[in-house]
């Protein structure tokens, strides 16, 4: 058996969307990292890849677009209802909470925007609620379609975690990622399946030549 080693400033065990977004941030801050995954290169992303790309926003412009009166104090107040923390060693799920919550209604959407990540125009309303919001889930839409789905949601991160690979493997001095597996695939070649270049938005055909809507279309800046 052919035996390997590295070395790297930072491990991250798992390729999905975590993963991927901690290494990009790693390899921002000109750390060299050493990410694993039980998968093939094929499944960068992991769940997140086949998801709907759906992701909790708050007072967002899309949001107010649609006349959905939204807030911080509100967003809170749900996650409260439903969580339903009672019990001392709710404190930290607690503090996560607030934490989360002060990042989806403040800079989440910008962090999001400034890495290409562009979101669908109508706002859905997953894990919904009562409309008194002191109930279980959400009392207002809170759901934003990211442009691509789960594929326009990875792909800025992989893109990211690629270039650091590359990087590295040219072996220059600016080289701040390292792959690692039982059989470190060829960074150069990256599968022609997960690659997402979609086309700028064009104006639909008419009604009755119109194809199928297509899932990756990315709109304009």
């Amino acid at each position: 058996m052919r035996s390997m080693s590295y070395d790297a400033d930072v491990i991250v065990i798992g390729a999905g969307l975590a993963g991927l977004v901690a290494t990009a941030e790693l390899v921002d801050a000109g750390r060299t990292v050493i990410l694993l995954d039980q998968e093939p290169e094929q499944s960068l992303g992991g769940q997140a890849h086949w998801s709907f790309g759906g992701l909790f926003l708050v007072d967002s412009p899309e949001q107010r677009r649609m006349r959905v009166k939204d807030s911080h104090a509100l967003a809170l107040q749900d996650w409260y209802g439903t969580a339903g923390f009672d019990r001392t060693e709710d404190h930290w799920p607690r503090k996560w909470a607030e934490a989360y919550v002060d990042f989806a209604a403040g800079e989440k959407r910008a962090w999001l925007h400034a890495r290409g990540v562009r979101f669908f125009p109508v706002v859905g309303w997953a894990e919904r609620g009562g409309y008194d919001a002191t109930g279980h889930g959400n009392s207002v839409p809170r759901f934003h379609i990211t442009w691509g789905t789960g594929p326009g949601l990875v792909a800025p991160f992989e893109r990211k975690v690629r270039e650091g690979v590359a990087r590295a493997s040219s072996g220059s001095a600016s080289a701040t990622a390292s792959p690692a597996s039982a059989a470190p695939p060829e960074p150069s070649t990256p599968s022609p399946a997960r690659s997402w270049n979609p086309p700028p938005c064009r104006a639909a055909p008419p009604v009755a030549a119109r194809p199928p809507a297509p899932s990756h279309c990315a709109p304009r800046p």
